[in-house]
């Protein structure tokens, strides 16, 4: 679990995060939504010590990684496991050696331990047949799920993922959102999500907090998205097709049952 107390971050005079209060559940996909600019990637940012916080804790099972060492910082990042946005897979590796990269860097394992952990990672992702080809070589949304692998091969307790759907299609992006989620599952992690997608937060929102101008406004789970009463929050995810459609169906069921009632 984690859990962000009080969080502040300000650049210079201007204040992007203002007195955050969230937990972020083991064992479930958490996902943090809100419009561009609101602040959900600063917010990660001072998970993952990217970025200090001004004011506030941010606690891992416990341990306020804010006031941890520099060494004790180190340690303490080789629990977490990082997809980024653009994947940023190695161009000049081939797809087993980029996802053995981190074994490479920080395990104590001997090569042939470090092959078959790596291969067991991208047979997790369904991508061991293409475990010699270079990144330039596959999909975008293959590349993800390289990133995907790349980031348990440590056996991380926390996974951190920056809009993994990012310019991939809708079938594709469903993809890869079972992927994180069954991951979750298996391994017990506790992973948070940045995401603008709407079909992410009805598919896997476990737990969702909802930023808007730097502020948590809402916090809960997809099947409490619809019903939300917060103005902001609709306004966000009503801007979807996908959720209009949805809540035009909700009303027509509740003018048929009116008429008949």
């Amino acid at each position: 679990m984690i859990e962000v107390r009080n969080l502040t971050k300000t650049f210079e005079d201007k204040t992007v995060l203002h007195d955050i209060n969230a937990v972020f559940e083991t064992g479930k996909t958490n996902l943090i939504i809100g419009q561009s600019g609101s602040g959900k990637t600063v917010l990660m940012k001072n998970l993952v010590g990217l970025l200090d916080p001004t004011r506030g804790e941010v606690l891992y099972d416990g341990r306020d990684f804010v006031t941890m060492t520099k060494r004790e910082r180190v340690r303490m990042r080789r629990e977490m496991g990082m997809v980024f946005q653009g994947s940023a897979l190695f161009d000049s590796l081939s797809v087993r050696e980029n996802v053995q990269f981190p074994l490479d860097m920080f395990s104590t394992m001997n090569y042939n331990e470090r092959v078959k952990r790596a291969q067991e990672c991208l047979d997790r992702v369904n991508l061991l047949d293409a475990e010699d080809k270079f990144p330039g070589e596959i999909s975008g949304g293959m590349q993800k799920r390289v990133a995907i692998a790349r980031a348990i091969v440590l056996n991380p307790k926390y996974l951190f993922c920056d809009e993994p759907n990012s310019g991939l299609d809708p079938k594709t992006s469903l993809v890869i959102d079972e992927l994180l989620s069954g991951i979750t599952k298996e391994y017990g992690i506790t992973t948070i999500i940045n995401t603008h997608d709407m079909n992410s937060v009805m598919g896997i929102g476990e737990n969702i907090v909802f930023i808007y101008k730097g502020r948590k406004e809402w916090q809960g789970n997809k099947d409490e998205v619809i019903g939300a009463t917060n103005k902001k929050l609709n306004d966000l995810v009503f801007a979807s097709d996908l959720f209009r459609k949805v809540k035009e169906v909700e009303l027509e069921e509740e003018q048929k049952a009116h008429e008949q009632g």
